[in-house]
């Protein structure tokens, strides 16, 4: 029997990365993008967990947002007699599946609060898909007030020229983007100059993904391969790096996809602002420091090949980690929906966030 199929609630701006059916969650295959726009259904919280670890979806607030669907799957489909176990199991499974996003486990923490109030499936099902939905509407209005808060720190009043790393768009998010909403918000206030994307190996998350999702919203960019950073930076014209974060340590260090630690010591050395952009839930102040967070290290295959056309000698030894840190002494802005950080030191970030 074809299943009724409930519309999204939700408010998006820019290209939609997830669709919220009540009974299922549609996940847009970031893989495969931009050649292809394919969406796989998700039914339960196993094949939610699975698309994380894929990287179907991907970008820390999207992997939360995801799993928090996915847990409301598992009440949705749990059998009466052994639904707290079967929920318990799917809260598990998706912690599991990615090491370094901590939105990942801030989403399941809330999740599981709400379970644990739970009394009858019934009232599961219906609570944890509102929480959900609620997780999901957040995170877009945060992205919208960080980009109000960047532009107002950054004081620009003629158009400016940006770099930015990975994607921290609408597909990496609920709707809008992190570092990528606020370029968009230059856009829109017509003080974007040029944005350059690095195309950011291995997965070639700015070629494939920032540059499609920009063009498609008709934002100009200019991509660039992740060495000709420097050389741009060098030119003069680019007045900030604008990067997204996985997770911000209590005293200011963040983790954000590989090669955003050079772009910080570049930024640097040629005098360029260099802003971090990531909602409240990517900060972890239990953590001391960068040296504390766990840094997810993927096989090697992701750089020897692409989509399996090989690119290196099959067996070469292969160092592959996903993140790195940046140190807090290298960024100058850390901007979230509660509000900036200029300069972030244990003080200052335990001003915000204690």
């Amino acid at each position: 029997m074809e299943k009724t199929r409930q519309s999204s609630p939700l408010r998006t701006i820019g290209t939609v990365a997830m669709r919220w059916h009540g009974d299922s969650l549609e996940l847009l295959d970031q893989r495969l993008l931009p050649v292809e726009e394919h969406w796989i259904t998700a039914e339960g919280a196993g094949g939610v967990a699975q698309c994380i670890r894929d990287m179907v979806v991907r970008g820390a607030p999207a992997i939360g947002i995801s799993a928090a669907y996915g847990v409301a799957l598992a009440a949705r489909h749990a059998a009466e007699e052994q639904w707290r176990a079967e929920i318990q199991q799917a809260l598990e499974e998706l912690g599991a599946s990615r090491p370094t996003a901590v939105n990942l486990f801030w989403a399941l923490q809330r999740m599981k609060r709400v379970f644990e109030e739970c009394s009858t499936l019934k009232g599961a099902v219906a609570r944890l898909a509102e929480e959900a939905v609620a997780i999901h509407e957040e995170d877009l209005a945060a992205n919208l007030a960080m980009a109000d808060h960047a532009l107002e720190a950054m004081d620009a009043s003629s158009p400016l020229s940006v770099l930015t790393h990975c994607n921290t768009g609408a597909l990496a998010t609920g709707g809008y983007g992190t570092a990528l909403g606020v370029i968009r918000r230059l856009h829109e206030a017509q003080l974007l100059e040029a944005v350059y994307a690095d195309e950011t190996r291995p997965w070639l998350q700015g070629s494939r993904l920032t540059a499609w999702e920009l063009a498609r919203d008709s934002i100009p960019v200019t991509l660039n391969a992740d060495g000709a950073a420097a050389a741009i930076l060098a030119q003069g014209q680019v007045r900030w790096v604008i990067v997204g974060a996985d997770r911000i340590t209590a005293n200011g260090d963040v983790a954000n996809k590989i090669g955003t630690y050079s772009l910080a010591v570049l930024a640097r050395y040629h005098g360029v602002g260099f802003m971090v952009v990531a909602p409240s839930s990517t900060v972890d102040m239990s953590l001391a420091s960068g040296a504390d967070i766990p840094i997810e290290e993927r096989e090697a295959s992701e750089v020897r090949a692409i989509r399996g056309i090989p690119l290196a000698p099959e067996g070469v030894n292969v160092y592959n980690p996903v993140f790195d840190v940046t140190p807090a002494d290298l960024i100058d802005l850390i901007v979230t929906e509660k509000g900036v950080v200029r300069k972030p030191s244990r003080e200052t970030m335990a001003a915000l966030f204690s």
